[in-house]
């Protein structure tokens, strides 16, 4: 006999006033010892300023487990639609972020 335990399922409950969502095309990360702060903003070209749509405060646990939730989404991404290109590393910035001089690991 199979002695599993059975696997909770967890309800997510998404409001109406959070479902449509807030488009973020820059992110600010910082973090101290305790906690990770994720800034989502959005840039509008020739504006002088990003503007925070959202900010994420979490634990460092999370924070790494949001980076390998990411990189499985991103991997089945890929295998679906194929490779996200980032810019090269000699190209103009986009916003003011520079490539990675290389890939981020798998």
């Amino acid at each position: 006999m199979d002695s599993q335990k059975p696997v909770n399922q967890l309800k997510i409950e998404l409001p109406e006033n959070k479902a449509e969502g807030n488009y973020s095309n820059f992110t600010v990360i910082s973090h101290s010892g305790a906690e990770f702060v994720i800034d989502f903003a959005r840039i509008m070209p020739g504006a002088p300023k990003a503007v925070v749509q959202s900010r994420i405060i979490m634990t460092p646990i999370h924070a790494k487990t949001l980076l390998y939730t990411l990189q499985d989404n991103i991997k089945k991404f890929e295998d679906k639609f194929g490779e996200i290109k980032l810019p090269d590393a000699g190209s103009e910035p986009l916003f003011g972020f520079q490539p990675p001089k290389s890939h981020l690991p798998n």
